[in-house]
């Protein structure tokens, strides 16, 4: 999680080269499942929608692998300053309830500071909670307060986007190389795509990084939704990214990732939406947006099934 360093560099710590020391816990509830606000915080799609602290930050990723042993490679810019440069490794998974990883800022080739940060999530029902705990030793100046700002505005995003965050998974009998064959092909993704009785009637279709999708989702009343997908990340047979327009070059309507994982020769599929409003996100559940999901999913199935 790139920070957003707005502390200044006293004299004095500038002076002797001070080493600073701090242990900051950051608590939030969420009205979220544990599982749901687990993969807002891991998933590099749904990390890269809340990391920015304030509108005013930007940030890039140049690296992200969430796995143990993998890290995740940001830059921070705010127009008129240096780009912060965060690098994040992990240590420690233990999905749905605790992770570890070390983090380490720098600008400009000079280490700001270093700092191990775990995380525990806990929750029943559609409610959770997340426990932050970062051990920081400020290098080049006393970071702090920089360190309390950035990371309690970033986790205030984060339980955001998980509030209006849906979560389907599905485990298909089939090898990981035939899921993600299945779905990231542009001849056989429109023959499946969509819920019961929705056919595709595809415009564009291009299924890489910087790639898009434009088509028409066709109800079975006759009813036509015009579509617009943009692929930011293609990782084969590991993941995507993808955000989600009303119809071409429409406003955005969410952000979603799809992972994909062996399980002893099947697969496990993991869909997530981060819708980009609390409203939308409420008008997509009172649509049945999960059942409906997972039609979808249920049609993935079916389709390799018969192949």
């Amino acid at each position: 999680m790139t920070r957003n360093l707005a502390a200044q560099t006293s004299p004095l710590a500038a002076e002797k080269g001070s080493r600073r020391f701090a242990t900051l816990t950051f608590e939030r509830d969420v009205a979220a499942p544990a599982s749901t606000l687990w993969e807002a915080w891991t998933a590099p799609a749904a990390r890269a929608v809340w990391a920015a602290p304030s509108p005013s930050v930007t940030v890039e990723f140049l690296e992200a692998d969430t796995r143990v042993g993998g890290r995740e490679v940001s830059l921070c810019k705010v127009d008129g300053t240096p780009d912060i440069r965060c690098e994040c490794g992990w240590l420690e998974l233990q999905p749905g309830t605790r992770s570890v990883n070390y983090e380490v800022i720098s600008s400009e080739g000079i280490t700001k500071s270093a700092a191990l940060v775990t995380a525990d999530i806990a929750g029943t029902g559609e409610r959770s909670r997340l426990v932050v705990t970062v051990q920081l030793s400020s290098l080049a100046e006393d970071m702090e307060a920089g360190y309390r700002q950035g990371f309690g505005a970033g986790l205030d995003n984060l339980a955001g986007v998980a509030e209006r965050t849906m979560v389907l998974e599905r485990v298909i009998k089939a090898p990981r190389s035939v899921v993600w064959g299945a779905w990231m092909n542009p001849e056989t993704l429109p023959q499946w795509w969509g819920p019961d009785g929705f056919s595709c009637r595809t415009k564009r279709i291009d299924l890489r990084t910087g790639g898009e999708w434009v088509f028409d989702m066709i109800a079975p009343d006759g009813t036509v939704y015009p579509n617009h997908h943009l692929y930011h990340e293609v990782r084969p047979e590991e993941r995507f990214g993808y955000s989600l327009l009303w119809g071409e070059n429409g406003p955005k309507h969410a952000d979603a990732w799809v992972s994909f994982e062996d399980m002893e020769g099947a697969t496990k599929v993991t869909l997530g939406m981060a819708l980009s409003t609390a409203a939308e996100y409420q008008q997509a559940m009172d649509m049945g947006a999960v059942e409906l999901g997972y039609q979808t999913l249920d049609k993935l199935e079916r389709f390799i099934v018969s192949r």
